[in-house]
């Protein structure tokens, strides 16, 4: 049996991170039976992160791989038929949505207008987890975000980028009901992954309040949502 380790849930969506949300997603879309466990601790991960997936004795960390790996073993027709250029969109659009989660996390755990929320959302929806584990888990945010950079921008940079890189998901959508047309793809997966963890949230930052005024962003997300709750 197919198992998706990943964050918990939160705001009622399936991962409260933009990348185990994504791989959930992609499962959901193409059928696969599987388990989702929830956790919190990663030093089973491979590379120490989540998501990551377990078939048997293989264990595959790092979202696109988990996809690689579940498009070729079960030989899975969710971006058959893609011509060269949209494939090359779909790389664009996953490396720009890579870009929007730090913006994304730093609005959880780093901005102090948003933080105590985030904090109180989480102990709310799972109380088994300490405040001491989530200030021990802001704290080795605040070490990433300095390393990747983020953490050296003034705030309103930080959103500002992440605006940009929400923008290009809208304009990409338009007026079509998925990114290449009528069908969802992987694509729509990983936008889904990002947006729905904006929009959902019950916490007003720049990112939810630009989601919410671009009608494309909310369509795609409430209509993603209902595929995968079927």
């Amino acid at each position: 049996m197919l198992t998706l380790y990943s964050y918990p849930d939160l705001f009622g969506v399936a991962d409260n991170n933009p990348f185990g949300l994504k791989v959930y997603t992609f499962m959901r879309l193409c059928g696969l039976e599987f388990q989702h466990a929830h956790i919190l601790d990663t030093k089973s991960a491979p590379r120490g992160q989540l998501p990551y997936l377990t078939d048997g004795d293989a264990s595959i960390g790092d979202s696109d791989a988990i996809i690689a790996y579940l498009t070729g073993k079960f030989d899975l027709g969710i971006d058959a038929g893609l011509t060269r250029e949209q494939q090359d969109l779909d790389f664009m659009m996953r490396r720009t949505l890579d870009d929007l989660y730090w913006p994304m996390s730093y609005s959880r755990w780093r901005d102090e207008r948003y933080w105590p929320a985030f904090r109180d959302a989480i102990m709310t929806t799972h109380m088994d987890i300490s405040r001491e584990a989530l200030e021990a888990a802001r704290e080795y945010n605040h070490l990433r975000y300095h390393y990747q950079g983020i953490g050296r921008y003034e705030p309103a940079q930080v959103y500002a980028r992440g605006v940009a890189d929400l923008r290009m998901a809208a304009d990409l959508i338009g007026g079509k009901a998925f990114v290449f047309g009528t069908t969802p793809r992987t694509v729509d997966a990983a936008i889904f992954g990002c947006v729905a963890n904006i929009y959902f949230y019950d916490i007003d930052t720049p990112l939810k309040r630009y989601v919410s005024s671009r009608p494309e962003l909310v369509r795609h997300c409430l209509a993603m949502r209902e595929l995968i709750s079927v």
